[in-house]
Parts: C-alpha cells; sequence; structure tokens
C-alpha cells in the first residue's frame, strides 16, 4: 500500500488570501468534529449508509478512475469504491482523517491512493486532476460554496462526475419553519440547515443530471450533475 494510508496536511502558502463572506464559523465545524470523530461511526453509520452507496455507485462507473471524496471524514465510504479506483480522500478535520487513515490499513483498501488534511474551498492539486468527484454530508458544513464549486470544476475533468449527498431545505410547513428557525446559529453550530436546492445550484454550476432521495425518511438527496465548464483557475 505503500503511503496511500499516510495522511498528509499540504502547504498552503501558496494559495492566494481572498476575502470571502461566511456564514459558517469553520472553527465551530472543527470542533464540532473533533467531538463526534470518536462516535461518527455509531451514530451516522447506519443510517447515511444508503446514501453513501448510491453515492459511490453514481460516481464510480468505470475502471481505473481517479476520484476525489471531499469531506471523506472518518473514510466510511472508502470501502464501497471498486478496487481498480484510485480514491483521493480530503477533509479540515485531523480527527476524522485518523479515523479514515486507521480504517484504510485495517481493511487494507488498496483503491486509496492518498489522505490530505485540506481546506476543499483551496485545494492544491493541478487543473483536471479527477475523473469524478463526490461530496457526502458535507456541502452545508462549508462556509464558502462559491469557492467550494469553483475548486470542484477546476479540478474535475469536463464531462466529469460531480456527486453530491446532502439535506437540502424542506418545503413542508414544520419542517421548514425549524429550518429556518435554526438558520440564525448556523455560524455558531457549523451547519446550515436550511439550505435551498436552488441555491445549491446557483453555487454549483453544473448540469444537473438526475436528483433522487436516500436514506430514510427521503430526508437526504443525492444530486448527479456534469463538469461542463473548461478548467477554471482558482
Amino acid at each position: 500500500m505503500g503511503e496511500y494510508f499516510a495522511v498528509s496536511k499540504l502547504d498552503s502558502s501558496t494559495v492566494d488570501e481572498r476575502p470571502v463572506s461566511r456564514s459558517i464559523d469553520q472553527d465551530a465545524v472543527l470542533t464540532a468534529y473533533s467531538r463526534y470523530a470518536s462516535v461518527y461511526d455509531l451514530l451516522f453509520g447506519l443510517v447515511f449508509e444508503p446514501g453513501r452507496r448510491a453515492a459511490v455507485r453514481a460516481v464510480n462507473t468505470q475502471p481505473d478512475q481517479r476520484i476525489l471524496e471531499v469531506g471523506v471524514g472518518p473514510g466510511l465510504s472508502l470501502p464501497r469504491y471498486r478496487a481498480d479506483a484510485r480514491i483521493v480522500g480530503i477533509d479540515v478535520s485531523p480527527e476524522m482523517l485518523a479515523k479514515a487513515q486507521g480504517r484504510v490499513v485495517r481493511e487494507g483498501l488498496e483503491q486509496v491512493e492518498a489522505l490530505h488534511e485540506m481546506n476543499a474551498e483551496e485545494m492544491h492539486f493541478p487543473d483536471d486532476s479527477f475523473d469524478g468527484v463526490v461530496v457526502m454530508y458535507a456541502v452545508s458544513v462549508v462556509p464558502d460554496l462559491t469557492r467550494l464549486f469553483s475548486e470542484i470544476r477546476r479540478v474535475c475533468v469536463s464531462g466529469g462526475d460531480i456527486v453530491v449527498v446532502n439535506h437540502f431545505a424542506s418545503n413542508s410547513m414544520l419542517p421548514g419553519l425549524a429550518e429556518m428557525a435554526m438558520a440564525p446559529l448556523s455560524a455558531s453550530i457549523g451547519f446550515r440547515p436550511d439550505l435551498s436546492e436552488v441555491e445549491f445550484a446557483r453555487h454549483a454550476e453544473i448540469e444537473i443530471l438526475e436528483t433522487r432521495k436516500v436514506n430514510a425518511f427521503g430526508y437526504w438527496k443525492l444530486i448527479r450533475g456534469v463538469n461542463n465548464h473548461p478548467a477554471v483557475t482558482a
């Protein structure tokens, strides 16, 4: 397996500083993830598993694909990829990545090429590095969705699949009211409960091919799109 299971923290000194408007506090996200890391599998393993399986099937469709998983967390999805795939996972949480590293070693996941501690808004990969990109349960915890998807489109080849699994704001009255009530807390809890599909599409700027419900109660959705933009330097 070589260095496949070696978690690296890549240098950010070459990244231009750009002012951004943030509704999510990344420190709050990191704090929350450090608390959840030891119990994440127990709390979210089974309940989110159908969405993980569906996302992997949607993005890992061909032999020898190189796929980026943004927000890899503790690596629960990593065993689901084809053995001939090359998977690179990134996350901002060192605690989560340590769990993923342990899983790769323990289960002998040869398809995992690398795990990196990295901010998805300023990735350190060359343009057109990946055949596909998948983001599971992480879109709502990223501070700047415009930057996130600008980077995703840049590192994904033109025509590559971009697959997202996430919770989106409900059109039903009671869940919608609860989401609106929680929205002012987004900055402190590190999660946006009121992200709509319309807002997602505006930031993502991808051609959406499919949207379907996944997981129990259909509270989460899988969105499969294609990167129809040429590489853009972020």
